[in-house]
């Protein structure tokens, strides 16, 4: 048994804070990962999500605050976390001239694992790979492109994986198909902290949590992120809803107004007053208006929007 089987936590970190070029870009995150669990890592472009991660498993060293990775020290033990950790960034990093065989043997040997050829042998078959083993990597899609990528993380058998923005610009059904096969990994006990800005992929994960400016501004459960932030929610179905939306924005009572297609989503935090203000701006006009449960995306709209004003940008 391994040191690090002993820990319930996959992640342990406690206070990180990281600067660049003196811009304070990750502020006190503190964060657990269960083993086997899937963590979801939201926030937008720019909020710290990479520099965390990087951080979480030792390829960047804090400038502050504590931690473990599968039971390691992230600032001590770098070399021992990268050995039992998987980490597939958002960029595809592989030769586009090698064959997906080629490209596997050579992750192999940088890892010098025993018997290369059984173990990729494995983990394309395990990935659904061993018909297109002899494809260019440059011929695949994204999809599978990334269920490659995935399967040269899963080479050396590591506890963790930690996967930046896995399937950007991957098509629904490929990252369908790509998130069965972490709900499997994680059901064999494997750990998987992943970035994504997908919300039917965030409704996959355990636990999550919502990263902006440096700061994390919620985590937990997706139930406890919606409760947590005590949002009342009314969809006003009708025509000329960007008109109705300009009203209610100038509204006390009404912290967030979202379209989505055919239907506009209207928050607050006092549904009475909220009632209210949606029954003045919609009047006579002959609109269907109806209480609805919050959304984990109406949620993460509202963390951005109060992120944005309070950082001095635009709601």
């Amino acid at each position: 048994m391994t040191a690090a089987a002993q820990f319930d936590y996959a992640i342990d970190v406690e206070g990180l804070n990281k600067h660049f070029d003196g811009k304070h870009v990750v502020k006190d995150v503190s964060l657990r990962v269960r083993k086997g669990e899937i963590f979801g890592f939201l926030g937008p472009n720019g909020s710290g999500k990479t520099t965390t991660i990087r951080m979480m498993c030792g390829l960047l060293k804090p400038d502050s605050g504590t931690g473990t990775c599968l039971g390691h020290d992230i600032r001590r033990e770098s070399a021992e976390i990268k050995r039992s950790v998987g980490y597939m960034t958002q960029r595809f990093s592989f030769w586009e001239d090698l064959t997906i065989a080629e490209n596997m043997e050579f992750v192999a040997r940088i890892y010098q694992l025993r018997d290369r050829k059984a173990t990729v042998r494995k983990s394309l078959a395990d990935l659904g790979l061993t018909a297109r083993a002899h494809q260019l990597a440059g011929e695949l899609s994204g999809g599978w492109k990334q269920r490659m990528a995935l399967a040269a993380c899963m080479l050396h058998a590591p506890q963790l994986l930690l996967l930046d923005e896995p399937t950007a610009g991957v098509d629904p059904r490929a990252r369908r198909d790509f998130w069965d096969e972490l709900q499997a990994l994680a059901a064999k006990g494997i750990s998987v902290l992943v970035s994504t800005h997908y919300m039917d992929e965030a409704v996959r994960c355990h636990k999550l949590a919502y990263i902006s400016s440096g700061t994390l501004l919620a985590q937990g459960t997706a139930q406890e992120i919606i409760e947590g932030q005590h949002l009342n929610t009314w969809a006003i179905h009708g025509d000329h809803l960007a008109e109705l939306q300009e009203e209610l924005r100038k509204r006390d009572n009404v912290a967030q107004t979202v379209t989505f297609g055919d239907v506009l989503h209207v928050s607050g935090t006092n549904d009475e007053l909220l009632e209210r203000e949606i029954e003045a701006a919609v009047g006579r006009s002959g609109r269907r208006v109806e209480r609805i449960e919050t959304s984990l995306e109406d949620v993460f709209i509202y963390l951005m929007g109060r992120s944005e004003t309070n950082s001095g940008g635009n709601a």
